[in-house]
């Protein structure tokens, strides 16, 4: 069997990002302590890891949820949120557990800044994204989103406009919409608020998927970074497949001795890639 079995190496950069970590270390240590945990939200973008800490007493609600609680405990995921949460849990007596990434955070008080100055803004970002909700309430909603270009084709902008983007972004993707933005005459302030850490993988993960004949990604399906990085390991080996879950795997995928990658998003957790490398090396 020795020779024909798959050699499986996981991208020793793929999984949790320090944001996504520092929410589920917070979590895990209030379901340590209270047994449960109301979480606004998936506290990421992974079903896989959203079961395993239901299992652990994790309870995720929705902002209607939210309204009708009273004096609970509720954690804000790495997304961040709107001002209007703070407001909600004031009222209610919630203590919120603030597990918002730093990154994130940061972002948010940039926005509110530009709005403050009375600038036009534009988010680069997935609509009704959690992070990109959070980012338009810091501007009574009247900052304009979008995810493509040819969304603004027929919108009546001013002059001069602020664009700034969802730190999960790719920043190439980024770049084209600053350039197309600067193409059509605008003034514009351009700031690139993608997180290093998420764009670094844009540049690390060529490098790993080229030395392998398949690439296993590992993402849930509503991760937008998992998208993008998805698109980066395709690009650079054609022979990438996306699989959420272990139960997705077929033995018909691969080639006897074929040498396989495993990568991930950000919002994977390392357990999920390791239990991906298990059924893989038993084939």
């Amino acid at each position: 069997m020795g020779a024909y079995q798959l050699k499986v190496t996981i991208d020793k950069d793929s999984g949790f990002c320090f944001g996504v970590i520092y929410a589920i270390d917070m979590a895990e240590d209030i379901l340590n302590e209270d047994g449960y945990l109301y979480c606004l939200g998936d506290i990421v973008h992974n079903d896989e890891e959203v079961e395993r800490l239901k299992n652990l007493g994790l309870r995720i609600i929705n902002h209607d949820q939210l309204k009708d609680l009273h004096n609970e405990k509720v954690l804000i995921r790495a997304h961040g949120e709107a001002p209007e949460t703070y407001r909600t849990a004031l009222e209610n007596n919630i203590t919120l557990i603030d597990a918002s990434c730093p990154v994130v955070l940061k972002l948010q008080n940039r926005i509110k800044t530009s709005y403050d100055a009375n600038e036009k803004i534009l988010i680069f970002g997935k609509h009704g994204h959690a992070e990109v909700i959070g980012l338009q309430g810091q501007t009574n909603n009247d900052a304009l989103v979008f995810q493509d270009i040819a969304e603004l084709d027929n919108i009546e902008l001013p002059k001069n406009i602020t664009l700034y983007s969802q730190t999960t972004k790719s920043m190439e993707k980024f770049y084209q919409v600053k350039d197309a933005l600067t193409a059509r005459g605008y003034e514009l302030n351009a700031n690139d608020t993608i997180c290093r850490q998420v764009s670094n993988r844009d540049k690390d993960l060529p490098a790993f998927v080229k030395n392998f004949d398949k690439i296993v990604f590992v993402s849930g399906v509503k991760s937008s970074n998992g998208k993008v990085l998805y698109e980066v390991c395709r690009k650079h080996n054609p022979n990438t497949y996306f699989v959420s879950s272990t139960a997705e795997l077929k033995p018909s995928m691969f080639a006897p001795g074929d040498k396989v990658g495993i990568a991930g998003a950000t919002s994977t957790p390392m357990w999920l890639m390791e239990d991906v490398k298990a059924v893989l090396e038993a084939y």
